[in-house]
Formats: structure tokens, C-alpha cells, sequence
């Protein structure tokens, strides 16, 4: 039994502005290889992301471009099982393929949320995220380092195998089969799919999109989302046009933008998407469902 598992740091809220990867390789079970690289996005460094995983633009000066060391990436990678917490790092890797104009990674994807929400009860509706699922397992590990992360989604599987006496074929089945047990209750705006990859999960919209808001409500709500009207500490997303994302220094951004970077630096998990990214994650989520 053999995968690989993958993580991601970006540098601002485009998720193609890769500045860290991090590669973990397991064969029965155990860690048999680790490969991590900065990158240098050639791109901007948002405050905000840096304050999640400390990466600032001069630790980056001298790092390989994405496009310089993708031919090893894609030969670690190409023809495994490549597992990843959720959809991020797979998003992010192909934006960043797609806008270089490189071949893009023939892998099979499996993601360690969904294997979460299946293998243990208490995570099946909420509480998936990367450092709960690791909490309930007993894994510790130093959390938005890529190389860590990716090595805590491995965790995940490996222990997701010992429960519940799957195979690795078994859980690439079992992530496309429904949740058993449905039951939920709670205050949301708009009642988000309970099958979908992200349900539990509240977004915010805000700033100028493209397409109507009612539009958005139900592309996010397709894919599990509740969507909540305000910024607290309590939602997962913020989705803001693209042009509105791009702004720096908190120039001409609106009150909630400004609010979830705040709560972000006093230690909210909120990620802030542009409205092209958060359209790509419902494209892909539909795709892997």
C-alpha cells in the first residue's frame, strides 16, 4: 500500500501563488520518504497569509520558481494515489499548471476530509479540519507548514485504515458512497447540501462579484455551504471579487474584509477566497463528488 500526500502554501489569496510545497511518502503504513521546497510565486505577499504560515517574500528571494522544479514535482507525483485535506492543495496545483501552461498531474486524488467524515462519527458533519481530525488520532504536528500538513493528511489515512479495516482501494470507493447518520441543526441563511464535500462550513460573500449574489449563495450551498450575511469568528469563508482581493494595505476593502483579517490575526481559521477561486472550488468539488 503505497500514496503520497500533498500540502501547499500560498502567498496571497490567489491560491496559484504557491511559495511552499511539501510531499510525504508512505508504504505500509509508515513515512518512508519527506520532500519540501519554497517557491518563489513571483507574486505579491498578502499580511495576512504570512501571518498563518510565517513565509515573507525574502525567505523566497532565492527559492526555485514553481515552473523551475515542476518537472520533479510531477515525476513524484505522476501515476500515485495523492491525498490532500480537503480541496485546496489540489486546486492550487492545478491553477498554478494551468497558468504556466504545464501538463497537468496524472494522479489519482484522495482527500483525507472526506476519508475523515466517514471513519469517525464525531467529525462526519463538523470538525473536519486538518488539525481536529489529527487531534482525535493523537498525531501532533507544527500546523501550515507544507510539509507537515502533508504529512498529518498521511496520518489521517493511515489511521482511517486501521479503523475501520478498509484498504486504500476501499476508501478511494467509500469517499464517493453518502455519510450514514444525517442529523443536523443550527441558525444558517441558506441550508447547505449535507452530502456536499464542504458541509458544516459557512461562507460570506462580499465586494463587487460577477454574478449575482443568489447565484453564489447557491453554487456554495451546492457543495455543503451554509451562507451566513456576517463576518465572525464562527465562519469558515470569505469570498470577495477578485479585483477586491488584489487590493493591499486595506485600501478600498470592504468592512467584512477588513473584519476577517482581523479575526484572521487574532487566530480565526477564516480563509478569504477571490470569487475566480471559489467558483474553481465548486467546479472541482462537483467533478471529484
Amino acid at each position: 500500500m503505497q500514496f503520497v500526500a500533498i500540502d501547499v502554501e500560498t502567498a496571497n489569496p490567489d491560491m496559484a501563488s504557491i511559495c511552499q510545497i511539501g510531499i510525504a511518502f508512505f508504504k505500509n503504513g509508515q513515512l518512508e520518504r519527506e520532500w519540501v521546497s519554497l517557491v518563489n510565486p513571483k507574486d505579491y505577499f498578502d499580511p495576512i497569509n504570512v501571518s498563518i504560515h510565517g513565509i515573507e517574500e525574502s525567505s523566497v528571494s532565492s527559492a526555485p520558481t514553481f515552473e523551475s522544479i515542476y518537472h520533479e514535482i510531477e515525476s513524484l507525483l505522476s501515476g500515485k494515489i495523492c491525498v490532500s485535506h480537503t480541496h485546496f492543495d489540489r486546486i492550487s496545483l492545478g491553477k498554478a499548471v494551468r497558468k504556466l501552461s504545464l501538463t497537468p498531474l496524472e494522479v489519482t486524488w484522495l482527500d483525507s476530509a472526506r476519508v475523515a467524515r466517514r471513519a469517525w462519527g464525531e467529525c462526519a458533519w463538523k470538525g473536519y479540519g486538518l488539525a481536529n481530525v489529527c487531534k482525535i488520532i493523537g498525531f501532533e504536528f507544527k500546523h501550515h507548514d507544507a510539509l507537515e500538513d502533508a504529512k498529518a493528511s498521511g496520518a489521517i489515512i493511515n489511521a482511517a485504515i486501521e479503523k475501520a479495516g478498509l484498504s486504500l482501494d476501499g476508501w478511494l470507493a467509500r469517499v464517493g458512497q453518502p455519510i450514514a447518520g444525517f442529523s443536523s441543526s443550527g441558525k444558517i441563511t441558506v441550508e447547505g447540501n449535507p452530502e456536499g464535500e464542504l458541509y458544516g462550513q459557512s461562507v460570506v460573500f462580499t465586494g463587487a462579484l460577477s454574478i449575482p449574489r443568489r447565484d453564489a449563495a447557491a453554487m456554495a450551498a451546492s457543495i455543503g455551504c451554509s451562507i451566513a450575511s456576517s463576518v465572525s469568528k464562527k465562519i469558515d469563508y470569505l469570498v470577495v471579487g477578485d479585483q477586491d482581493a488584489s487590493r493591499l494595505a486595506g485600501k478600498d476593502k470592504s468592512s467584512k474584509h477588513i473584519k476577517a483579517e482581523e479575526l484572521i490575526a487574532s487566530g480565526a481559521r477564516i480563509r478569504i477566497l477571490k470569487e475566480s477561486d471559489f467558483k474553481e472550488l465548486v467546479d472541482s468539488v462537483a467533478k471529484n463528488a
